[in-house]
């Protein structure tokens, strides 16, 4: 009796073993499993900034534009470099947290604004997407088209004094108001304001673009100003600027460029003006962090008023 009842009562031990084994064993799957989701929903979330302020940062993509924003846990990009620079972009925004963007704005078809945002599209969850109707037969173009396509993303057509919130912040489209010949007079441009504070960008627009959003019955009062056209003699006209009465303007442009950029005409105008000058050529990447009242600079303003080449 004594056998079998040792017998029996190790198959028993053995059983629950087992058993114990298999909990154990479903338990690690699970926590596992739930790490993983953590981690995937971490990853798809962008990282929160600090309450109370609204970050511009001017990416230094040689001879091109790309701006990031940030609020809270909200993003933007306004264009994206050349054809080089898409994981250059791609870089910046995951290091500065960014897991997906609220919006792209592609300003207009040339490849020193688009070039990289095929890049970005594959990369990052992008809930609106931003291109005037003007189409270019390029490469790079098309590129962005594809991944768009790609990407079930719709294109969502400007519309002038149209606003949208970006977290606490607020931006209203100015332009383009029609169809130009000139694709840079297509360019989006917009007015952000967080609190107090202002931010005008026109892409590439030019004095006939200018006009039209000076005529639009839209304030773009600013504090901040990034400089039409990378500082061309062709922006930055003397009707827009005492429109918008900026205090800071910000050049993106590429050092020893073959355009001239930034202009004489145009250096000349913000020296007369009072207006301090930051450039990407001379300064690599710039950063302007607001409160809502105040505008701090990772940087001080350019002294040089070099022209370009």
């Amino acid at each position: 009796m004594s056998r079998n009842y040792r017998k029996n009562y190790r198959k028993k031990a053995s059983l629950k073993h087992r058993i114990i084994e298999l909990v154990i064993l479903l338990v690690i799957m699970i926590a596992v499993s739930a790490a993983g989701a953590i981690y995937d929903r971490y990853q798809n979330e962008n990282k929160v900034m600090p309450d109370g302020q609204m970050t511009v940062h001017f990416i230094d993509v040689g001879q091109g534009d790309s701006i990031l924003i940030q609020c809270g846990t909200h993003a933007m990009l306004i264009d994206a470099g050349d054809n080089s620079c898409g994981t250059k972009v791609q870089a910046y925004l995951e290091n500065k947290g960014v897991a997906k963007l609220d919006y792209v704005i592609g300003t207009h078809p040339d490849s020193d604004h688009i070039g990289g945002l095929d890049v970005i599209i594959y990369k990052f969850d992008c809930e609106n997407v931003m291109m005037p109707d003007c189409e270019k037969k390029t490469n790079t173009y098309r590129d962005v088209i594809s991944a768009m396509k790609e990407k079930n993303y719709i294109n969502t057509l400007p519309e002038v004094g149209k606003k949208y919130k970006l977290g606490d912040a607020e931006f209203t489209i100015l332009a383009p108001s029609k169809k130009y010949e000139d694709a840079n007079n297509n360019s989006i441009s917009i007015i952000l304001q967080y609190g107090d504070r202002r931010f005008l960008f026109t892409g590439d627009a030019e004095e006939e673009e200018e006009q039209d959003i000076v005529n639009a019955g839209i304030s773009i009062d600013c504090d901040v100003y990034k400089a039409g056209h990378h500082g061309s003699r062709t922006s930055s006209s003397e009707e827009l600027l005492n429109a918008a009465s900026p205090a800071f303007a910000v050049i993106s442009c590429g050092e020893g460029n073959s355009y001239g950029h930034p202009h004489a005409r145009t250096l000349n105008e913000f020296r007369q003006r009072g207006i301090q000058v930051f450039r990407t050529d001379e300064q690599g990447t710039i950063e302007a962090v607001t409160d809502g009242v105040t505008i701090k600079w990772n940087c001080s303003p350019s002294e040089t008023w070099k022209t370009g080449n």
